[in-house]
């Protein structure tokens, strides 16, 4: 009996659980300091001296540069991403990010000054620079061929699970004896997924590439549940390795040289400025600094309307799978281009204006038109093709 591409262990689904922790951190830390934002700078009541700080004075500006570091860091860590996935592989790339998300967060979580916590900051962009690079790549690996591509949303998902779960436990220790258990709970994560690395298989293709391919049919048996013989699950493997070879002449490639062949120019011009786009969107300050912005329309319920547009973060990110499917990627992305510009203009008269009702609709309708394009993950799969 031909073995079945669709099928795929207890084992195999624990193993994606495993990688998703991974852009859960990430997104667990794009919210992070949102809620906890009045507690952590003393802008609630004057700080007390203390041996340990029960919070940390800084300005607006100050905090916006902690904030932002996070995405320096992330810069760095996904410039090296592919030197870290080549030389230790999958697996070894992913525990590498555990280690940067667990100083990082702990390294927070004990700071008493804005410098430690720009370093821890900048520890866990790394890591999430790292994880978010490699943690597709891994899951598409280990999936089989006909569910890779409904696979391939748990990334996108963990991310936006980690943003509502960091707006939940931030309401709840956003005080100054408090807001610390935020990066501990991280911490603790990064701890429990580096410990859990040790009953996690290695991804096949890797070991493919590498020659090791007694390690990569004992790896396919364990997480397929494939029962036959070695030469009966060759055509499934043969299958797997596709996307290696389809890699194999870009694996190396370095940065300056993308912008050398002519076949990289458009799939490296439409994927930049996407992203570029959706920078500017706005789409970071809102997640960053939602309390902030908020509370100049509705002041006291600034929390609960951060909450609350991460749950919409959340629905979202369902129907845009069917959406990109049914209505294509760049119709989608057309019509999300123009809510979004519509959106930020109403947002932005509500704002200055003071209208609570304008402002508040168009903050959670602007959300709504960005979680629909899920432009990242879109145009990752068409930079791949690009390949």
């Amino acid at each position: 009996m031909q073995p079945d591409s669709t099928s795929f262990t207890l084992y195999g689904w624990l193993v994606c659980l495993w990688i998703v922790l991974t852009p859960f951190q990430y997104g667990y830390h794009i919210s992070a300091l949102n809620q906890i934002q009045a507690a952590l700078t003393c802008n609630d009541e004057p700080p007390a001296f203390e041996s340990i700080p029960t919070c940390i004075q800084m300005s607006d500006v100050t905090f916006s540069l902690v904030t932002s570091v996070f995405t320096i860091g992330g810069l760095a860590g996904s410039g090296i991403a592919n030197l870290i996935t080549d030389a230790r592989g999958r697996k070894g790339a992913l525990r590498v990010c555990a280690i940067l998300m667990t100083l990082g967060a702990a390294l927070m979580g004990v700071s008493g000054s804005v410098l430690f916590l720009m370093i821890g900051r900048f520890l866990l962009g790394a890591g999430s620079g790292i994880g978010i690079c490699v943690g597709p790549i891994f899951i598409a690996e280990i999936a089989p061929a006909r569910i890779r591509g409904a696979l391939g949303i748990l990334t996108q998902v963990g991310v936006v699970l980690g943003i509502m779960t960091t707006q939940i436990i931030g309401m709840q220790f956003a005080t100054r004896s408090q807001w610390r258990y935020v990066l501990f709970v991280s911490a603790a994560l990064g701890v429990a997924q580096f410990l859990l690395s040790s009953v996690i298989t290695e991804s096949p293709v890797w070991l493919a590439a590498r020659g090791r391919l007694e390690e990569k049919k004992a790896v396919v048996q364990r997480i397929w549940g494939i029962k036959e013989p070695a030469s009966a699950i060759e055509p499934l493997l043969e299958e797997g390795l596709e996307p290696e070879r389809s890699e194999a002449s870009s694996e190396n490639v370095t940065i300056p040289q993308l912008f050398g062949p002519r076949e990289y120019k458009k799939p490296l011009a439409i994927v930049c400025f996407a992203m570029l786009a959706q920078q500017i969107s706005g789409v970071n300050a809102v997640l960053y600094y939602s309390n902030e912005i908020l509370s100049k329309s509705l002041p006291g319920l600034g929390p609960y309307l951060s909450l609350g547009i991460t749950v919409v973060n959340v629905i979202m990110t369902f129907p845009a799978i069917i959406l990109v499917e049914r209505m294509g990627r760049k119709p989608l992305l057309t019509l999300s281009a123009v809510g979004s510009i519509s959106s930020l203009f109403l947002l932005g008269y509500g704002l200055n204006s003071g209208s609570v009702t304008l402002s508040s609709i168009t903050i959670v309708s602007f959300i709504i038109w960005i979680r629909t394009t899920s432009v990242r993950d879109d145009f990752r799969s068409l930079a791949t093709k690009g390949k």
